[in-house]
């Protein structure tokens, strides 16, 4: 009996996109990539493109081009097509072009019969998730943004040059906003189950150079340092993108900093906002609620109402 193809859309065929569907053919993450773009002969060109790969990998992906149409059957759908910011602007600065690209990506992919997850990568994120939810009338476990997982992932190099380590030893999370209101939980960052600030009240001459909030801030800044230098950031969140992917499809339940709709979790209500999830084939099998310190709370808070702001100012979804 054949076992059923896990099939994943990935909309945008840009540098996110195609880098996203080139980490999931390089481990094999799903059977069927279906990439669709407004311009067909560009999702057309990619799948070829990418298609190219199979000799050179241990598993077989079918690649091919398709329209909103055909999504229907997908397990997984990526939005990776969304609005690119300009100098000087912040991932905010998107959001009205992003909130008309979101309403013509999402309303004819429901029509089309969808029923699976969404995984989103679109900017702002967090607003793009919430657009999203609010768009689809899907269950809120089922809509996940990328969030603050390439900020934690970034935050772990950072320390992991520090420490001398591998950054997969490094356990913590950059939360809130994917942008310029988010914070590192420093309380519950762990170096070898060690608390990083255990560490440094120990060895106070070895790492008296360490400045935690230098390190945040590079944390918070590194797409733009990369952005400013070559014009986009999409191997990071390709593999970001591949990754929550692969936790949904093989039902891993990582625990991953996703952009998660709020319902009470950390005594906070429709917003959609960066926090450790559990991922697992249902999509959201449960947000992870740290115990936050004083001021990561007030962070937290503030983070949330920036994002709830903008939200308040869109009638796209209504």
């Amino acid at each position: 009996m054949k076992a059923k193809s896990r099939k994943v859309a990935i909309i945008g065929s840009g540098m996110v996109g195609s880098s996203c569907a080139y980490s999931m053919i390089n481990q094999s993450i799903c059977d069927e990539i279906m990439m669709v773009d407004r311009t067909y002969d560009r999702a057309l060109a990619q799948a070829m493109d990418l298609s190219h790969c199979m000799e050179f990998t241990h598993t077989r992906t079918k690649v091919y081009a398709g329209t909103y149409v055909d999504c229907g059957d997908m397990n997984v759908i990526i939005i990776a097509a969304g609005a690119n910011p300009k100098p000087g602007q912040t991932r905010l600065d998107l959001l009205d072009e992003a909130a008309i690209i979101t309403k013509e990506i999402v309303t004819p992919i429901i029509k089309s019969g969808f029923d699976g997850i969404f995984v989103i990568a679109a900017n702002p994120v967090d607003i793009v998730s919430y657009m999203v939810w609010k768009i689809s009338g899907f269950p809120r476990h089922k809509v996940i943004g990328t969030g603050t997982s390439i900020d934690s992932s970034r935050l772990k190099t950072l320390l992991s040059d520090v420490f001398s380590i591998d950054p997969r030893s490094v356990n913590g999370y950059a939360m809130g906003e994917h942008g310029e209101s988010q914070f590192v939980a420093w309380s519950h960052v762990t170096i070898g189950g060690k608390p990083i600030l255990h560490i440094l009240a120990q060895h106070r001459e070895r790492f008296q150079n360490l400045d935690l909030v230098d390190i945040a801030k590079k944390t918070k800044d590194a797409g733009w340092e990369i952005f400013t230098r070559k014009g986009s950031t999409h191997f990071g969140i390709g593999s970001a993108l591949a990754f929550i992917t692969r936790s949904i499809l093989n039902d891993d339940h990582k625990i991953i900093a996703v952009s998660a709709v709020l319902d009470g979790e950390y005594g906070q209500s429709n917003v959609c906002i960066g926090v450790p999830a559990i991922i697992s084939s249902e999509g959201i099998q449960e947000i992870v609620e740290l115990q936050l310190n004083e001021e990561e709370s007030y962070l937290f808070n503030t983070s949330c109402d920036i994002i709830r702001d903008n939200i308040n100012g869109l009638t796209v979804y209504h």
